[in-house]
């Protein structure tokens, strides 16, 4: 039963979260133990916007440590979001919200992809930054998508 729950509770908590699909990589550094150092590129889908898609290349630390997971990832990450298809909001959105997040460090570090709606220009804004739990970085990048003006961005209340 308890393994039901955990179950259950897992696949909740996974069903709003926007999965990554790496794109390509190219290794920058060459490691002799463990694998090189690497620039990925990975696609996310807007799970709440159907029809755009963030592409973000970030660096992805080798050797050992990075084998391990143990390594910190730099906090340099480059965005761009596109209409990759008919754009569809299911149901109004907040005027900001986190839809993307991925652990750069065994404990404190994260990559984070904030949706920002600019009603007057009918356009979602996409930020990335890093962050830590003491103490973020201002390395950040911005990508934006219009909107048709003839189909407004829901907004919440």
């Amino acid at each position: 039963m308890k393994s039901a729950v955990t179950a259950l509770s897992l696949s909740l908590l996974l069903a709003g979260a926007a999965h990554a699909e790496r794109v390509g990589a190219v290794d920058t550094v060459f490691k002799l133990i463990g694998p090189d150092h690497k620039v990925v590129v990975d696609a996310y889908d807007d799970p709440k916007v159907q029809g755009v898609s963030c592409y973000v290349s970030r660096a992805v630390t080798g050797g050992v440590s990075g084998a391990l997971g143990l390594a910190e990832d730099k906090a340099e990450a480059a965005i761009a979001c596109r209409q990759v298809g008919p754009i569809r909001i299911a149901q109004p959105l907040p005027r900001q919200e986190e839809v993307f997040s991925e652990r750069q460090s065994i404990l404190f570090k994260r990559l984070r992809v904030v949706r920002m709606v600019d009603s007057k220009r009918n356009t979602l804004v996409y930020l990335s930054y890093s962050d830590k739990l003491i103490e973020g970085s201002p390395q950040n990048a911005v990508a934006a998508v219009s909107v048709d003006a003839a189909s407004p961005i829901p907004l919440k209340p």
